[in-house]
């Protein structure tokens, strides 16, 4: 790679830029003519700081190249349907019966399987107390900080307790306490006998 240009290369690239050679032919010519390694970008380069410009550039070439576009779909935007894998077997829906009435939750739950729950859906879970019961969902739409509906949110929320202090059994130490007199004596004998 030739790093210093001299005034008898530069004068050949002047030369072969004006008779509207390529650059990769000059390259070439210079490579020839003086023994040299330049390469197409380094006559490139030279001719762009020289200042000169080949004088018959392409023309065909596009300014800029156009961009494919993909063809709109008619209509608007129709959701998937939901299909479970085939491995996954369903779990047999049992005949709907009546949900005892829970403590403070006044809402009729929607009762919707895993599977056809959404991301906004409340997961607060119905059944499954007996064997073979079908496990559903409440479904009405959930509180943003929960995975449950605001009554579901409160119904899983223990009520307010305030601390209770536990009594415990044990046995106390009694301690004898010094005055500040008494202290200080006894730190002044104890630095005597150091001494």
């Amino acid at each position: 790679m030739q790093i210093n240009w001299s005034a008898q290369h530069s004068e050949a690239l002047r030369e072969y830029v004006a008779r509207g050679m390529s650059f990769s032919a000059i390259a070439k010519a210079l490579n020839a003519r003086f023994e040299t390694l330049y390469s197409r970008n380094a006559a490139l380069g030279r001719a762009k700081r020289m200042g000169l410009s080949s004088p018959n550039p392409p023309k065909n070439l596009p300014t800029r190249w156009p961009r494919r576009r993909r063809k709109k779909a008619a209509g608007l935007h129709k959701p998937r349907e939901r299909h479970a894998p085939e491995f996954i077997t369903r779990m047999p829906v049992a005949k709907r019966t009546e949900a005892p009435k829970l403590r403070c939750v006044e809402l009729v739950p929607r009762h919707l399987s895993l599977l056809d729950l959404e991301t906004s859906d409340c997961r607060y879970p119905y059944g499954g107390e007996a064997d073979g019961e079908a496990i559903t969902f409440c479904g009405h739409p959930r509180r943003e900080d929960s995975s449950y509906c605001t009554p579901h949110f409160h119904l899983t929320r223990a009520p307010f307790t305030p601390w209770k202090r536990r009594v415990t059994k044990g046995s106390l130490r009694l301690v004898e306490v010094e005055s500040k007199s008494e202290r200080r004596e006894r730190q002044s004998r104890f630095s005597f006998q150091r001494s």
